[in-house]
This record gives C-alpha cells, sequence and structure tokens, in this order.
C-alpha cells in the first residue's frame, strides 16, 4: 500500500522561515540563561546524529526500551488491542516502531515529525515492511494539536512517544504537552484514546553522563548542530567552534543538562539582532528528566492520561507506560 503524501502543518512566513524556530531562538538567546528548545535539534543532520547516537554503546536508553518492546509483545496485543490506528509524535527513522506495530496489528500508522525529509524517507522504508498497513505521515510541531488525516476518522487510536522525549521538557511544559496529545488524540475518535510513552529512570550518574557525552563526540555534534542549523536558517554568524558541549547531572531535579559553553567572549547576530556571550556562559539547549514510577504516575496524571500498566527492562533502566485518556473532571 502506497504512503500518503505527508500532511503538511507547518507555519512558515513568506521566506520559508519557521516562525516558531526563530521566535525560541530569539527569545530564548534574549534570557540572562541563553536557552534553545531541544526540539529545534532535529532538522534533517540532526535526525541523523540521534540516530547514531542511538546505536553508542554509552547510550542505553534505546537498547533497553527495544528490549522492552520485543520481550512484551503478547502482553502490548492484549493490552491495546487490534484495529487501532497508531500516532506516533516525533516519529524520526521509526525504528522501534516496527516492534509495535508486529504485535498490535493496527488499522493505520500516522508517524508526526517536524523534519519533512525525514519524515517521508522514514515512512516509505516503513510502509514497504508493512505494506497492508496503510500509513500516513504528518509533517507538524508535535507540542500543539496537531490535525489527523480523514483516513483515521472514527478510529480509536494509540499515541506512541518512545525514546523519553518527554523527558526534555520541564514539568510544566511536559504537562501541557501531554494535555495537547490527549485533544490530538481524542478528537474525533468514538472513544478514549490510549498512549504508550517511554520514560527514562532515575539511576547512577555515571551511567547518566556517560550516555550524554559519549567518548565518540557524536553527541556533542548533535548539540552543536543546532548552531549551525541557525547559522543557515536564520542568518546566524555564531561561531559554531567557540562553543564546547558540556553534560551535567543535577540531582535536585533528577536531569541531565546539556548545555553549549562559550569558550571566549562572543558576539554574533541572528536574523539581524546582535547578541554577546561572556566566556563560560552557555546556551542550555536541553533536558533529560529521569523519573521513578511514582514521578512517572503524577506527571502523566497531571497531563489527563491514567496510567493503566508499567513494562521495564531486565536492569530497570527504563520503562514503557501504557495510559488511556482521562475523563475531563472539575471537581476531585
Amino acid at each position: 500500500m502506497p504512503v500518503q503524501e505527508a500532511l503538511r502543518i507547518i507555519d512558515e512566513d513568506d521566506s520559508g522561515i519557521d516562525r516558531a524556530f526563530r521566535n525560541d531562538v530569539l527569545q530564548g538567546l534574549s534570557q540572562d540563561q541563553k536557552a534553545i528548545p531541544a526540539r529545534w535539534f532535529y532538522d534533517e543532520r540532526g535526525s541523523e546524529l540521534f540516530e547514531e547516537i542511538t546505536k553508542l554503546d554509552e547510550y542505553y536508553p534505546t537498547r533497553a526500551e527495544t528490549e522492552i518492546l520485543r520481550n512484551n509483545a503478547a502482553a502490548f496485543a492484549a493490552a491495546i488491542g487490534a484495529g487501532t490506528a497508531v500516532v506516533e509524535f516525533g516519529s524520526g527513522s521509526s525504528a522501534k516502531t516496527p516492534l509495535l506495530l508486529k504485535s498490535i496489528d493496527p488499522a493505520a500508522y500516522v508517524p508526526i515529525d517536524i523534519s519533512g525529509d525525514f519524515l517521508r524517507a522514514s515512512s516509505g522504508q516503513l510502509a514497504a515492511k508493512f505494506p497492508s498497513i496503510p500509513v500516513c505521515p504528518v509533517e507538524a510541531d508535535f507540542t500543539k494539536k496537531v490535525t489527523m488525516p480523514r483516513a483515521i476518522a472514527g478510529m480509536p487510536r494509540l499515541g506512541f512517544f518512545p525514546g523519553s522525549t518527554i523527558g526534555n521538557l520541564v514539568p510544566r511544559t511536559a504537562v501541557d504537552l501531554l494535555r495537547e496529545m490527549r485533544e490530538t488524540l481524542c478528537d474525533g475518535a468514538d472513544r478514549p484514546a490510549k498512549l504508550l510513552i517511554g520514560m527514562d529512570r532515575v539511576k547512577d550518574t555515571a551511567v547518566l553522563e556517560a550516555a550524554y557525552d559519549d567518548a565518540r563526540g557524536i553527541t556533542a555534534d548533535f548539540n552543536l548542530n543546532v548552531l549551525h542549523r541557525i547559522n543557515r536558517e536564520l542568518e546566524g554568524t555564531l561561531p559554531v567552534g567557540d562553543f564546547v558541549h558540556r553534560a551535567i547531572w543535577n540531582d535536585a531535579i533528577a536531569r541531565i543538562e546539556m548545555h553549549l559553553e562559550a569558550r571566549r567572549d562572543l558576539a554574533f547576530n541572528v536574523c539581524e539582532r546582535r547578541f554577546t556571550m561572556l566566556k563560560g556562559e552557555t546556551i542550555h539547549t536541553e533536558n533529560s528528566h529521569k523519573y521513578t514510577r511514582r514521578s512517572a504516575n503524577a506527571l502523566l496524571l497531571a497531563g489527563g492520561w491514567t496510567p493503566v500498566t508499567h513494562w521495564r527492562d531486565a536492569q530497570d533502566r527504563f520503562m514503557l507506560i501504557l495510559a488511556e485518556a482521562s475523563p475531563l473532571r472539575m471537581a476531585p
């Protein structure tokens, strides 16, 4: 079955610049602690680099999550059921998706990703593996409510959000995203949606820091790539060679922080606006929050999802949680 033409929902100005990208970068670089949201890592090159990261010895989350998907196929089938439209948020290469699709016999697959070229390539590859499943890609920013393709109207829906991407967001923003996902999945469906979401667990600091600062420097390249993207798409003049990658464990709030640190005093332009940085000052580019079972449940409940089942890998490093959209309530 051929892949449907990608539904495109990107807000660009007349020059082709993504307005959300420009606004986030300009606002983030104007703060006392400069910051760029992690979602802007994923242009085509960033997506390719992240796929390299998932294969590194130090980066355990992909192996742990893949183990869970492989070892619990029957449990997924029983808990989710056949005939569901699988909607994957931030699909990337969709490397883990075949394991899920084999387990649950879905009616359709809807990958959503902000990187259009990467989305189309991965959608074609997956459609070739599963010729009987309609593949309906959507190029969009999934942090907002996304209009679903007409092809899945009325179908029960399962959101798939693997990789602990939810951990990139501070709790307030994570809750907002979970609520937007609920709106995306429940709109037009005739029964409550479900969500299968990956979350990384709290563990030894050395293991965590190595996962985000690998010996080959692939994660450093991934971090620095966002500066190349700014220079290319937003008329930036950032001296990429004068920044260095840092990964730090913040125990007080249970997260790894990634930063780009200035090696010297700097001045540069973005969209004709001037910015300066002192030596040692950083641009905060990513958080990766780690969870216990209780903190994961609390986050999901705050976002409108009721946890149903938890699965973990053999070394207890990672968890996949199945949740169901909670009924809207006005009181306890």
